[in-house]
């Protein structure tokens, strides 16, 4: 790991002060940093450049924020290839693992090679809108559709490998990843699952009929969403999610494991 990219939440001095004191290590350890231009200090070794260059000409990736910045760095093209270390600066932080007061300890470890890295699987999207246009988009935590606010409940036709599975009449669906089930699919009803698992789920957003749940499926299956609701301000026609052929490499603190990490975001156990 000689070049290591620094991406950093803007707003957050905590981080600047943070790059302040690590900066010396590295660079003491013969590394070339490489930091966002609109949030980093210069410095000696230090250079400045869009995201994109960063993430391109990094061999690790060091993210300072909330899980909201790391999933911004998830979107990034090519971030799957670098292992990240995420730092927390903010609240909950259910991906961004190492606290601040063990990043010296972590980055020691990294630069050794003692460290392991957890996959997390990702979606690709595929939007087709009504006048034909598509997009892609690849996602770590989650795909929402939801009616706009003051719209009536929406149909979403829902297809499983080409299957029929059910129109969903609700305020819209989640297709969550593992490791967004600690998000809005949790809020949803839906269950919280293991992160390194391979599986995608659905969750309607307040079904109309409360017998529609959420339902987990297998990590190959290629579901289609066509919304069946002309008349609300729908702009989408048709969305088809499935498992990406990438995976984000986050690097796991060795200080604490998942169930660690539930109980004290979740307190449970707590009265």
């Amino acid at each position: 790991m000689q070049t290591i990219g620094l991406i950093v939440k803007q707003n957050r001095p905590q981080a600047l002060e943070q790059i302040a004191a690590i900066v010396p290590l590295l660079q003491r350890e013969g590394k070339t940093l490489l930091a966002e231009e609109t949030v980093a200090p210069s410095g000696a070794g230090v250079r400045l450049c869009p995201r994109a260059e960063v993430i391109a000409g990094a061999d690790l990736l060091l993210v300072f924020g909330g899980d909201g910045t790391l999933l911004s760095v998830a979107r990034e093209e090519g971030a799957e290839s670098v292992p990240i270390l995420a730092v927390n600066l903010g609240g909950l932080g259910f991906l961004t693992e190492t606290r601040v007061q063990e990043l010296q300890a972590m980055l020691g470890r990294v630069i050794a090679g003692d460290y392991q890295v957890e996959r997390r699987m990702m979606l690709d999207v595929r939007l087709m809108r009504a006048g034909g246009e598509k997009k892609i988009f690849r996602v770590l935590n989650d795909v929402v559709i939801n009616k706009s606010a003051l719209a009536r409940i929406i149909d979403i036709e829902t297809l499983v490998n080409g299957s029929y599975l059910t129109t969903y009449k609700s305020d819209g669906l989640i297709v969550c990843t593992p490791t967004g089930s600690t998000g809005y699919f949790l809020s949803a009803g839906g269950p919280v699952i293991y992160p390194d698992l391979d599986l995608i789920s659905l969750a309607p957003i307040c079904p109309h009929t409360l017998s529609q749940r959420p339902i987990i499926l297998k990590d190959d299956s290629v579901i289609t969403l066509v919304l069946k609701t002309p008349e609300e301000d729908v702009h989408l026609t048709m969305v088809e999610v499935r498992k990406s052929a990438a995976a984000l490499q986050l690097i796991t603190s060795p200080f604490r494991n998942y169930f660690e990490v539930l109980r004290e975001k979740f307190r449970w156990g707590e009265r």
